[in-house]
Formats: C-alpha cells, sequence, structure tokens
C-alpha cells in the first residue's frame, strides 16, 4: 500500500490539469485571487477623485487615504499569494518529503488564517468609511460598492482556504500517527518468543534413549566375560 501524507501520495505522479482544475481547494483559490484584483484594481483605477478645488486626489471613502492604502495593500499581497500557493498546489503532489509538505500546508495555514483577518478588517474599515462619505455625486458609488462587497467575498473565500489548510494538515498528522508505530510501546512488531512456556528451544526433541540407559560422563562399567 502505498504512504500518503496530506493529502497526496508520497510516491509522486504526473501533473494533471483537469483533476487540478476540478479540485475545490483550486476553485476557491482563483476566486480568492479574483476578488483581490478587483479590490486592488477598482481602488487604483476609481478609488481616487481629483476634485477642481485642489490638485491632489482624494480617496472616494470619506477622503481617507489610509482606506484605499490599506485595501490596495491587502489586495495586492493576496494576489501574490494566490498565484504562489496555486503553483505550490499544482507540484504538490510531486514532493516525496513529508516535511517539506508539511511546511506548505502550515505556511497555508498560517496565512490564510490571518488574510482571512485582514480582509475582515478591510471590510469593515471600508463600509464604515463609505458609511460616512459626503458629497456621494462627484464620487463613482458603483467602484466604491464593489470593492465593500468583494473584500466581504474575500473574507468568505479565504476563510474556507483556511479551513481547507487545516482539514489537510489535520489528515496529515492522523496518517503519520496511523503509519508510525513507536518499537518501545508497540510490541506487536516483535516476533512471538520462541521460547515461552518452556526451557528449551521449541524444536528441540527429547532424545529416545530413557534415562536409565543413557551413560552417566565419567562413571566406570567393568566388563563383562
Amino acid at each position: 500500500m502505498q504512504s500518503s501524507a496530506y493529502g497526496a501520495s508520497l510516491a509522486g505522479g504526473a501533473f494533471d490539469p483537469v483533476s487540478f482544475v476540478k479540485q475545490p481547494q483550486t476553485i476557491v483559490r482563483c476566486l480568492s485571487w479574483l476578488c483581490s484584483i478587483v479590490v486592488f484594481a477598482t481602488i487604483t483605477a476609481e478609488g481616487y477623485t481629483n476634485p477642481q478645488t485642489k490638485g491632489v486626489a482624494e480617496c472616494i471613502f470619506n477622503k481617507n487615504d489610509s482606506a484605499c492604502s490599506y485595501g490596495v495593500g491587502v489586495g495586492v499581497l493576496a494576489f501574490l499569494a494566490c498565484v504562489v500557493f496555486l503553483v505550490l498546489d499544482a507540484y504538490f503532489p510531486q514532493i516525496s518529503n513529508a516535511k517539506e509538505r508539511k511546511l506548505i500546508v502550515m505556511g497555508d495555514l498560517i496565512f490564510s488564517a490571518l488574510w482571512t483577518l485582514l480582509w475582515f478588517i478591510c471590510f469593515c474599515v471600508l463600509a464604515n468609511q463609505w458609511s460616512k462619505t459626503e458629497d456621494n455625486a462627484a464620487i463613482p458609488s458603483d467602484a466604491a460598492r464593489a470593492i465593500v462587497a468583494f473584500s466581504f467575498f474575500s473574507v468568505f473565500t479565504w476563510g474556507i482556504l483556511c479551513y481547507f489548510a487545516y482539514a489537510r494538515y489535520r489528515q496529515g498528522v492522523s496518517e503519520f500517527d496511523q503509519e508510525y508505530r513507536d518499537p518501545v510501546h508497540d510490541h506487536g512488531t516483535y516476533p512471538p518468543a520462541q521460547y515461552a512456556g518452556s526451557s528449551g528451544p521449541t524444536g528441540y526433541q527429547q532424545s529416545p534413549f530413557p534415562h536409565s540407559t543413557q551413560e552417566q560422563p565419567g562413571e566406570y562399567q567393568p566388563p563383562t566375560y
């Protein structure tokens, strides 16, 4: 039976693009990638207005440049992370080292959990600043609503990715516990004792001569005439 670790066989194999695309984790990661593009690209393209009275562009979210910068930063890093983890997911079945797989799964778990939190903060900040924004006539409202909506969607997509990573981590740990047994505590790995219940080897047979006729070493017997 082939040994496996963290959801894939340790023997490795050729890359199958069809099965890779159909994996739920790949689909959700692509959705996260798409949401991140919408957020940071929309903020970059339409997230700033340039009033005629001022020569400096202002953020559409209550003129708070920190809100726009935060959304762009989280979105760009999420976009790059999705690309990196997609490559790792494709290369994952070909990795035969269980320790390397563990590092990848733990990195995915930690990053997904962290970015779920950061996207939630981003959604709260943008929604709060948009609710306080005045004079919406000169602001692209559709773009602002799209940014807030896709920030909200990103919370769920990254939360699902965190769940998938946690499931792979637990699966890898359980498989390791089932396949590895400590020989000190696992007595079932030792062969049965050959001398149990007897004073000699199991293959020993009693001499065919009775004890009375056996000569004792060193005993003298006179010759018969």
